[in-house]
């Protein structure tokens, strides 16, 4: 009974982080309307969000960055003092846009000093993510590797959840006046305080030990040519649901209210739960990965992704309130179980020498280059072909590169991870 605390504890204490990224990350978007008048003020609202949302980017662009740098840390040094840093560096820089003075104090400098708090964000997302997941998957039980990893997406999406939720909150208790003159940096500094609480937790946690044949001495450029290969198929076998999840929640959130009109707050509801969805089955599907196997559960994410998105994208187009919460959920059902596989992949597939920076390359990759871009191809691809359902093509075109990499991926389920 102790050592299976202890576990849960160690569990707890590698996933945690990951809420505290995506709470951020929900936060940052809630707020944006009153950031973007905070830090880049302008007669027209709408080119001060496009410039808060700017920002936002800015949080991606870095992500590659972050990849390399933590990935070379988490290889040679050890996962755990990598993830005590990239703790640390959000902490900071969460802290510092709870403090930031806005464009009124200090002019155009606090755009500048926003624009790098946003950076050291990305960087240290993309070194949190991938570290924790390689960790807690090569600490976990061969019988539990899937379980473990449904823990940490499952985390993902509790921090986007909370996120939401205390910014509503917090903009329901105070009024739309105190919300934009102070109450908005409140959140981040409740984003400040988990950090502290992540980086107490982790004191105690237990590192995997160094590789048996010696650590490389450049990882990031020892994954990229000789591994290649790997990184390109977990690039594919990520791609589908890193599509998803953006066109779903991004895209699609903002679709019903401009072109189905419905409300912001239906459009907000159907998300919330579509995102519980994703936390109660993100570990349920790992455990099933645990006892059938990665191979026969990404085939039916695949599979299934070609059969049904586009009768499900129909759905979301029908003026019913029913249909569209129907599809949206399975979106999510499907996307939980994707999301949990990939985990305990993109670690299993690659050696222990350079795991850090592969699996933290070929996810920030498939992240930056087509999960954060989807809305913005979404909205393309609707423009010039002036057909809705251009998004479906394109998420059942990503499932169908994945279908064909699961089909030359190698079942590692149960199997001893190379040292």
């Amino acid at each position: 009974m102790l050592s299976q605390r202890l576990e849960h504890r160690q569990v707890y204490a590698g996933a945690v982080g990951n809420v505290l990224e995506w709470y951020d990350f929900a936060v940052y978007g809630f707020l944006a309307p009153l950031i973007g008048k905070v830090f880049f003020p302008s007669d027209d609202p709408v080119a001060s969000l496009l410039a808060a949302y700017g920002a936002m980017a800015a949080g991606y662009f870095s992500r590659p960055l972050g990849s390399v740098l933590f990935g070379h840390l988490g290889d040679r040094i050890g996962r755990k003092p990598a993830l005590m840093l990239s703790m640390m560096l959000m902490g900071a820089a969460t802290l510092g846009i709870a403090v930031l003075p806005g464009h009124a104090e200090i002019g155009a400098a606090a755009a500048v000093l926003l624009l790098v708090m946003r950076g050291i964000q990305g960087i240290s997302v993309a070194g949190e993510y991938g570290t924790s997941a390689v960790l807690l998957v090569e600490r976990a039980p061969a019988d539990r590797r899937g379980l473990v990893g449904g823990w940490v997406m499952a985390a993902c999406n509790l921090g986007f959840l909370t996120g939401s939720a205390v910014g509503a909150l917090v903009s329901t208790l105070l009024g739309e006046a105190a919300m934009a003159a102070w109450g908005w940096r409140i959140p981040f500094f409740l984003g400040a305080l988990i950090a502290v609480h992540v980086l107490l937790m982790r004191r105690s946690l237990e590192d995997s030990p160094l590789p048996r044949d010696g650590t490389a001495s450049l990882p990031v450029l020892e994954a990229l040519s000789h591994h290649y290969r790997t990184i390109g198929m977990i690039v594919c076998l990520v791609l589908p649901v890193a599509v998803t999840f953006y066109m779903c929640f991004v895209y699609a959130s903002s679709y019903l209210v401009e072109r189905m009109h419905f409300s912001t707050a239906q459009a907000l509801d159907i998300t919330t739960l579509a995102l519980v969805l994703q936390v109660v089955v993100a570990p349920w599907a790992g455990h099933l990965a645990d006892r059938y196997g990665r191979r026969p559960l990404m085939l039916f994410v695949t599979i299934a992704s070609l059969l049904a998105t586009w009768p499900l994208w129909w759905a979301m187009h029908q003026p019913s309130l029913a249909w569209v919460v129907f599809a949206q959920l399975c979106f999510a059902l499907l996307n939980g179980i994707g999301w949990s596989l990939t985990v305990p992949i993109m670690v299993e597939l690659v050696p222990a020498r350079v795991r850090v920076s592969a699996s933290g390359i070929a996810f920030n990759l498939c992240l930056g280059l087509f999960g954060g871009t989807a809305p913005w191809v979404a909205t393309w691809l609707v423009t010039r072909t002036a057909d809705d359902f251009a998004p479906a093509w394109y998420i059942m075109a990503t499932a169908f590169l994945a279908f064909l990499a699961t089909l030359r991926m190698p079942e590692m389920a149960g199997r001893p991870l190379s040292r």
